[in-house]
């Protein structure tokens, strides 16, 4: 990547171009205290930064503002966000105006649950790139790259490999963004790759760039049902060892 590039995950990726520490998950952060009846209260921790565009308990939200206050001019981010940093309203609408003001946001890549998160939690990947001070909005399309619809991967049996992806970088086109071309079309509803407009998106409600427009095929259930079924698949076999252990343990006890 370039100078002044940066790749963050929310989660850990395992992949060498992640170079950066993870902020704690969740919506929240509370402080403990101790007030004059001496009673215990908690009290809602509100990030409060001037150059942040808007104020919000939510983490994500706060991540994404940081990252881009931490990019020089030129710099280009891809940055792993959950589902609700691309629909929700108040400071998240907030945000994506002002990232699609102040940034190319040029790129989504919409990935299938259980990649970055747990289980069932949906995640995407922005790329965008900052730009100087200007009175007209930077990013002029956003392109979207539909990598979950109908699509099913878990963390053992069907990992995503690298291979995976190969079709959404020959979309994207790294050496040369301007030549890329929509798979997309009213011939090819299917195509997991097509094109918006700034207008496009700023007619959204809430400016929303949760963006699908391929037909399900009904797999989303399925594949939920598989995942649980792994997961207690694991457990049982981690709580089977354990038990084993625990017997060991009791037998050199009594001897």
């Amino acid at each position: 990547m370039e100078t002044g590039s940066l790749l963050l995950p929310m989660t850990p990726c395992g992949s060498s171009g992640c170079g950066a520490p993870n902020p704690p998950l969740g919506k929240k952060s509370s402080l403990t205290f101790t007030n004059e009846q001496g009673e215990q209260e908690q009290e809602d921790l509100v990030y409060n930064r001037q150059d942040f565009w808007a104020t919000s308990t939510n983490k994500q939200l706060n991540f994404v503002q940081h990252i881009r206050t931490l990019l020089k001019t030129g710099g280009t981010a891809a940055v792993v966000v959950p589902d609700n940093v691309l629909f929700e309203g108040g400071a998240g609408e907030t945000v994506r105006k002002k990232l699609l003001e102040t940034t190319d946001l040029h790129t989504i890549l919409r990935l299938p649950t259980g990649i970055f998160y747990a289980q069932g939690v949906k995640a995407n990947v922005i790329f965008f790139d900052n730009r100087p001070g200007s009175p007209k909005h930077q990013t002029k399309e956003v392109w979207i790259y539909d990598y979950r619809t109908n699509i099913h991967h878990t963390l053992k049996k069907n990992t995503l490999k690298d291979s995976d992806l190969d079709d959404f970088v020959k979309c994207y086109n790294p050496d040369n963004r301007s030549k890329r071309k929509e798979t997309y079309s009213a011939k090819n509803p299917d195509g997991r790759w097509r094109k918006f407009t700034y207008d496009e998106i700023i007619a959204r409600d809430k400016t929303s760039l949760d963006i699908s427009w391929i037909k399900s095929g009904g797999m989303d259930d399925d594949s939920t049902l598989n995942e649980l079924l792994e997961t207690i698949e694991d457990k049982s076999a981690a709580i089977v060892k354990a038990v084993a252990k625990l017997k060991t343990l009791v037998g050199e006890i009594e001897e």
